[in-house]
């Protein structure tokens, strides 16, 4: 095994630890503040049509974190079709926005460095 293909598999290690730990955070937040977020959410159509998914698991409370965090970062979509009160996300409280879109964004880059390395494994670039 050469150099180049050690890290691409340290790097492989690395994202998939990295979207566990991911997960750990996004499921301890929905078990501790998803009802803080669903009550300073609660006038928008866009949240509250996802919130049965709170008693839906574990992976029901992942996908409404998933969700909210989608909508509180990138909230322009759901501002010009009238999902979300502007009111709600201004009400919201920053340090949870803070957190959410970190989260948001964070997956995000996790997502892409995946794509990335299964590319060059597929290509055999390395």
């Amino acid at each position: 095994m050469n150099t180049a293909k050690f890290i691409i598999g340290g790097l492989s290690f690395l994202t998939l630890f990295s979207m566990f730990i991911w997960i750990s955070v996004c499921l301890h937040m929905a078990y501790t503040k998803m009802d803080l977020m669903l009550e300073h959410l609660k006038n928008c159509s866009a949240i509250m049509a996802r919130a049965p998914l709170r008693h839906g698991g574990p992976l029901g409370k992942l996908l409404l974190i998933g969700g909210i965090s989608g909508i509180v970062t990138f909230p322009n979509f759901y501002l010009k079709n009238g999902g979300v009160s502007v009111d709600d996300l201004n009400n919201f409280p920053l340090p949870l926005k803070r957190k959410l879109a970190i989260l948001q964004w964070s997956v995000i880059v996790l997502l892409l460095l995946m794509l990335a390395l299964g590319a060059v494994l597929q290509l055999k670039l390395v």
